[in-house]
């Protein structure tokens, strides 16, 4: 593996780039704080950009420059203002695997953003970083995001029952990955 952090990747509507101090403004307005968008991950919304700046914000800034973290905000060219998140919530240098996650705002659903900006990061991960492995996991109560993990070439790798906890307390955990060898083309 070779280890460069969060570079700046684009798309053909978006740009994935690192957090900025002036991006906890639109985190929490377009996403952080609708509990439509957290209902399924591990954190509540946010009650405040103030809460979201001295927590969540400062810790990406903290550490958004290590060569071993990736977290991109996923920026629309249209607006320049960010609409979502997605990261390496989880890496594994021992099998060369990443596991991501991804949220964005409801303005943005079922517009294939989230599918380009995902089919991006594998690969970059897969082509520069040289992982062997990406892996996602939802909420089966969350179809869409297995849809996204779906379109992208991932595979479905089984539920896990009662593995997990977000939002709606312990749930289902299904699971899905691509390997490097037998990845299609994503651009």
């Amino acid at each position: 593996m070779k280890h460069l952090g969060t570079v700046t990747l684009e798309t053909e509507r978006l740009v994935l780039r690192k957090t900025i101090e002036s991006d906890y403004e639109p985190m929490f307005r377009n996403w952080a704080n609708d509990e439509r968008v957290t209902r399924f991950l591990t954190w509540a919304p946010y009650e405040s950009a103030e809460q979201l700046k001295d927590t969540y914000h400062q810790y990406l800034l903290d550490n958004q420059n290590k060569p071993d973290f990736y977290g991109w905000k996923i920026v629309l060219k249209e607006s320049g203002e960010p609409i979502g998140a997605i990261d390496v919530i989880n890496l594994r240098e021992d099998i060369e695997e990443a596991e991501i996650g991804y949220c964005l705002g409801v303005s943005w659903w079922r517009l294939g953003i989230m599918t380009e900006a995902f089919q991006r990061v594998i690969r970059f991960l897969f082509d520069e970083v040289g992982l062997n492995r990406i892996t996602a996991t939802h909420d089966p109560r969350s179809p869409h995001s297995g849809d996204v993990m779906k379109k992208c070439g991932l595979q479905y790798e089984g539920t896990s029952r009662r593995a997990g906890k977000n939002m709606q307390g312990i749930c289902d955990v299904s699971r899905y990955a691509i390997l490097k060898e037998d990845r299609r083309t994503v651009d």
